[in-house]
């Protein structure tokens, strides 16, 4: 006599999958069906099991709404300091006061320890600044090498001996954002601007750098201004007259 096929829990799934008016058909098995509780050794009713799962979800979604919602308050807030940074330096109408201007401002609006700035073939009215003063060949060529702002630990990085605190005091940095600031089509570099933090995470070699570049692009924009004006034989030449 052969025995009956042994029918397993992904048969009784199957079925009632394919038999979707089973528990109409049979709604007192849905009163007498017990699951075990989450949270408990006690058993609880499929309806009460389902309530659960649905609190749950809800849960999960309003942490996600919240999340999104701190992430947009942190955003405008951003958005915000660099607005107030941006309008500092376009109402900076004396050249000679710009960089001072923009790196107090950088670091009062976004809460940077110490910061940095250094500028190479600028006007004479800033040629006995601070931010002119001389760097090397290296500094140089690694500022034009650069497609992106780079983040990561100071490691004996020339340009981490710029920095200085809102205080006038420097040193200290074990993190460093070094940023490029370039002008003109084709782009060629002109400065750097480096950001530091004795925090070993506030500047690292996995976070993002879009942010970084934006500040980038500003600074550039604004520090052009300290740029000698191009000499007439660099500009283009006049349409001749009809």
């Amino acid at each position: 006599m052969s025995q009956a096929p042994t029918i397993t829990e992904q048969d009784i799934a199957e079925f009632l999958a394919r038999t979707p008016g089973f528990f109409e058909r049979h709604a007192e098995l849905l009163a007498t069906v017990q699951l075990s509780h989450p949270h408990g050794a006690r058993a609880v009713s499929l309806q009460e099991r389902q309530a659960e799962m649905l609190r749950e979800k809800i849960k999960g979604l309003e942490f996600k709404i919240m999340e999104m919602i701190r992430n947009g308050q942190d955003n405008v807030a951003i958005a915000d300091r660099l607005h107030r940074w941006t309008q500092a330096l376009m109402l900076t109408t004396t050249v000679a006061e710009l960089p001072a201007v923009l790196l107090k401002e950088l670091r009062h609006q976004f809460m940077i320890p110490q910061a940095g700035l250094r500028l190479w073939g600028v006007a004479g009215a800033l040629a006995e600044h601070e931010c002119a003063r001389a760097v090397s060949g290296d500094v140089k060529s690694f500022a034009a090498s650069l497609s992106q702002p780079y983040c990561g630990v100071n490691s004996g990085f020339e340009a981490a001996g710029w920095l200085r605190a809102a205080d006038g005091s420097e040193g200290g940095a074990t993190s460093l954002a070094l940023i490029p600031l370039t002008h003109g089509t084709p782009a060629r570099s002109f400065g750097l601007l480096v950001l530091g933090s004795p925090d070993p995470t506030r500047y690292t070699a996995e976070m993002g750098t879009e942010f970084l570049a934006r500040v980038g692009d500003i600074a550039s924009a604004a520090l052009a201004r300290c740029l000698p004006a191009p000499a007439a034989s660099d500009e283009q030449p006049a349409a001749a007259a009809d």
